[in-house]
């Protein structure tokens, strides 16, 4: 049916989707990924600048007498700097985790549709289905989703600590173990997410992706919009071929012989000393050869009757192009008889060829036109 949306988006559709916001994209995969990020750094950030932090201590200790305001300064600078590198490490590895989930969700976009004022938006009816309908269903049963599976990786880190609580055990150890403990939670809880934003990210492609799919009546519409009505086009490209055979029509009237073949081919040839070589002004077979013949007896252009000629004419040029050089010499046995025609004060009618011979060189079909510099 016509009515099913069976085709696939073409790239106008995919740009007006993009626009209206209708984009896959789950802004909890930065959030996940960066946890996962400080779960598996933050270990190796702790283990150096404590161990930094831990001999800049035994220096500050060890200096006995030697303690001066300035020396603790410089201890103190020396410390800040060690937090500072760990803290800019770690913004640095955020902000690229940030824009790496960004990048593969699409890239940055505006919504500019959807930025814009809508009263529609302030419909209370329509506001309503936003808060109570499927889509939000769907969000608060996420949402309790990811709540219950993190609670649950939650309970059971802390319940793999439960025995040190009350235990004879060592302060050390116990630090030990619910530092590792706990970092071992956050990745787990980081790696988590990031397997739950991407089976959303999944669901949003395909529930969007069937969204912006097409009906076969819309991509025609839309094929007619941007190439244009192939009827229009048709009318369009009809007139102006009219047109261009109505002007070829009037440069008939300068040409100063046409070549027939006889009824079949006739390419009217104009010529001027000063640009060297004729110059091909009309041409045409059949019924546009016909009125080619016609124009040339209303405007007393003489017509010549030169079968291999006119052909190899018609083969070979195009109109507003000089004629090959390998016709030079058979043109011009041609242009000689019809010249001195004109001089005897003799003009139209219809002739034989005036050349001896129906031999006519081989020239390529239809050359490339002729850019003349000026």
């Amino acid at each position: 049916m016509s009515g099913e949306k069976t085709e696939k988006p073409t790239a106008k559709k995919r740009k007006e989707s993009r626009k209206e916001g209708r984009v896959p994209r789950t802004p909890e995969l930065g959030g996940w990924a960066t946890l996962l990020l400080v779960g598996m750094a933050l270990p190796v950030l702790l283990k150096h600048e404590l161990g930094a932090l831990r001999e800049l201590m035994v220096r500050s200790l060890s200096m006995g007498d030697e303690a001066t305001p300035g020396r603790a300064l410089l201890m103190l600078g020396d410390g800040g700097k060690h937090v500072l590198v760990a803290l800019v490490g770690l913004g640095c590895g955020v902000m690229l985790v940030g824009v790496a989930s960004a990048v593969a969700q699409g890239g940055f976009f505006v919504a500019t549709k959807t930025v814009k004022p809508s009263f529609s938006k302030l419909n209370p009816v329509a506001g309503a289905k936003r808060v109570f309908g499927p889509q939000a269903l769907w969000e608060g049963g996420k949402m309790l989703l990811k709540s219950a599976l993190v609670a649950l990786v939650c309970y059971g880190s802390v319940r793999a600590m439960m025995p040190l609580i009350g235990g004879l055990v060592p302060i050390p150890t116990v630090l030990d173990t619910v530092s590792s403990t706990v970092l071992g939670m956050i990745r787990n809880i980081g790696l988590l997410g990031l397997v739950m934003a991407g089976a959303d990210y999944a669901i949003q492609r395909r529930r969007i992706g069937k969204q912006v799919r097409m009906t076969k009546d819309e991509v025609k519409q839309e094929h007619k919009q941007t190439e244009g009505d192939p009827m229009l086009k048709s009318a369009i490209r009809s007139r102006q071929l009219a047109a261009a055979r109505n002007r070829m029509m009037a440069e008939v009237a300068t040409a100063d012989v046409v070549l027939v073949n006889p009824t079949h081919v006739a390419v009217a040839l104009r010529y001027d000393a000063l640009r060297g070589a004729p110059t091909v002004v009309a041409r045409g077979a059949g019924a546009i050869a016909g009125k080619i013949r016609e124009r040339a007896g209303e405007e007393r252009v003489p017509l010549v009757r030169d079968v291999p000629l006119a052909r190899a004419l018609y083969r070979s040029t195009r109109v507003g192009q000089e004629i090959p050089p390998e016709l030079f010499a058979a043109v011009a046995q041609v242009l000689a008889f019809v010249i001195s025609r004109k001089r005897r004060g003799q003009y139209g009618g219809e002739h034989g060829s005036p050349r001896r011979t129906d031999d006519v060189p081989d020239v390529p079909r239809n050359r490339p036109p002729v850019r003349r510099t000026t």
